[in-house]
């Protein structure tokens, strides 16, 4: 498997098991709550 990453958006890697049928606003919670960041922002 090959993958690629772009320059133009960031990427959240979580170590953790998370339930991918979440939608946007629970995964988003999760970068919020785990990472301390807003993936909102730039």
């Amino acid at each position: 498997m090959i993958l690629s990453f772009s320059d133009r958006y960031r990427y959240f890697v979580y170590a953790g098991s998370c339930d991918m049928r979440k939608g946007y606003d629970c995964l988003s919670g999760l970068v919020r709550n785990e990472f301390k960041k807003d993936p909102l922002l730039g």
